[in-house]
């Protein structure tokens, strides 16, 4: 747009034609090729909105109504879908989630990397698309968010919320007795824990007071052993207010073999402490991908989606081809699961992790099974990259959200090895780091995996091939 020249001004209302879905969840119209965005709408929908946000080249755009409604529109079954940040595509039928996540896949090379004819092939569909999550994190605050329905009622409580934030709202909870991603005994937990606090006056944490005692609730299940393990976590240190609710849950919920009280006494909204006390059971579960099960304590990494990982895993193995004399590198490697796998058909793995914590995890992961051809290498990745003699001829990456850093993308372009296998949980970051690793590899093709069904979330798997 030149001298400030818009096609849309702010607070106007339009009616608009819902395109498609940008990665993020929003509906996209276009007025020529000006992008509007609209939460909560689906492609096919038309709708009123009003702008609330104005840019150069795009804006921001509220739903007011939905004039049209979309034929890929379905009811949503769980009762907080809307309001709850969540599962924002509960709506679409989950064959056309998987579709439309290949093409933001698709789109996002295309249009960030700028790369074309890219084969994108169709997204590896999840077995469990409910009560699929081996983790759900569950906040308590002393200001509950109150559904348009409840607004009347004078005997809710409004100082007590335990559940998941609204979209906007930073400091008010949405109370949840049920969420459909997590088990029946999960949700079991839940409810137990809420009434307990209630009946006890046990205070919630307040993140603008930031006085009150009970700050965030994790429920960890295995999937291969079945176990729930609870972690309550407190502001303070005061385990003899919660020594009978861990009692309460063992007896009632046959499935948790470990009730834990993590301590954070500092102002950062974070779900794990400084201090942690064993209220009831053992200290970690236990949970299985593939051949190998792994160790999980309270702050633990682990693949949210258990089943769908050991699919990833497989692709990954998949695209590196090894024969069994190969050197690989494993860049963000966490707790190792992927080099675990790698190391049965390489001849060497050298494994790069930032956090030492997990490097720890790793080092112990690998001596249970007895794995002697995989070393971890904490600390700085770019200073540890260039301290290694053997160069790799396979490199797999499995960068955070935020992508690799430009100098990491500019090392792999320039590398010697043969492939790459980058593993992606964001489209757009992993597009804007193929387009530099490009300049020498070339793109073969791009495997979604849906470990996240109902929302927007999509992995990808990208096999590159040196140039010759």
């Amino acid at each position: 747009m030149t001298n400030n020249v818009y096609p849309v001004k702010k607070r106007e209302e339009l009616e608009l034609k819902i395109e498609k879905l940008a990665f993020g969840g929003k509906g996209i119209s276009y007025i020529d090729d000006y992008v509007v965005f609209v939460p909560k709408s689906l492609p096919g929908d038309v709708v009123r909105a009003k702008i609330v946000k104005r840019k150069t080249n795009y804006a921001e755009a509220r739903l007011l109504e939905i004039i049209k409604v979309s034929s890929l529109r379905q009811d949503a079954p769980c009762p907080y879908f809307g309001w709850c940040g969540g599962c924002t595509w509960q709506n679409l039928s989950y064959p056309e989630q998987l579709k439309i996540k290949k093409s933001l896949v698709k789109e996002s090379v295309e249009h960030i990397a700028g790369l074309e004819n890219i084969t994108v092939v169709d997204t590896l569909p999840s077995k469990q698309i409910w009560a699929y999550r081996n983790k759900m994190e569950f906040s308590f605050s002393d200001q509950c968010w109150l559904l348009p329905e409840e607004l009347g009622n004078e005997s809710l409580k409004k100082d007590f919320a335990l559940g998941l934030h609204v979209p906007g709202s930073f400091d008010k909870i949405l109370n949840i007795d049920n969420c459909l991603l997590q088990s029946d005994a999960a949700n079991k937990v839940l409810n137990i824990v809420r009434k307990y606090s209630l009946e006890n006056q046990l205070k919630p944490y307040g993140i603008r007071s930031q006085e009150g005692y009970l700050r965030f609730l994790v429920i960890r299940q295995s999937l291969y052993l079945n176990d729930i393990m609870v972690n309550i976590v407190t502001h303070t240190k005061e385990p003899e207010l919660l020594y009978p609710l861990a009692k309460l849950i063992m007896s009632e919920v046959p499935e948790v073999s470990s009730v834990v009280n993590n301590i954070n006494t500092r102002k950062a909204q974070v779900a794990f402490g400084e201090e942690e006390i064993v209220l009831s059971g053992h200290k970690n579960i236990s949970d299985k991908i593939g051949d190998y099960s792994f160790e999980i304590s309270a702050n633990s990494f682990f693949q949210t989606n258990t089943a769908q990982a050991k699919k990833l895993y497989d692709v990954v193995i998949d695209y590196a081809q090894l024969n069994g004399n190969e050197i690989v590198w494993d860049l963000y490697a966490g707790t190792g699961t992927i080099s675990m796998f790698l190391a049965r058909k390489a001849e060497f793995v050298y494994a790069f992790e930032l956090v030492d914590s997990a490097v720890k995890d790793a080092i112990k992961n690998a001596r249970k099974y007895g794995i002697k051809n995989l070393k971890f290498i904490s600390g700085d990745l770019l200073h540890n990259l260039n301290t290694i003699d053997q160069e790799a001829q396979v490199i797999v990456v499995d960068p955070p959200r935020s992508g690799m850093h430009p100098k990491v993308c500019k090392f792999l372009s320039e590398s010697t090895a043969e492939r790459i296998i980058y593993v992606s949980c964001n489209p757009t970051t992993m597009a804007r780091d193929l387009e530099i690793i490009s300049e020498n590899y070339k793109v073969l093709k791009i495997q979604p995996v849906d470990m996240f069904p109902h929302t927007y979330h999509i992995e990808s798997i990208a096999l590159l091939e040196k140039k010759s």
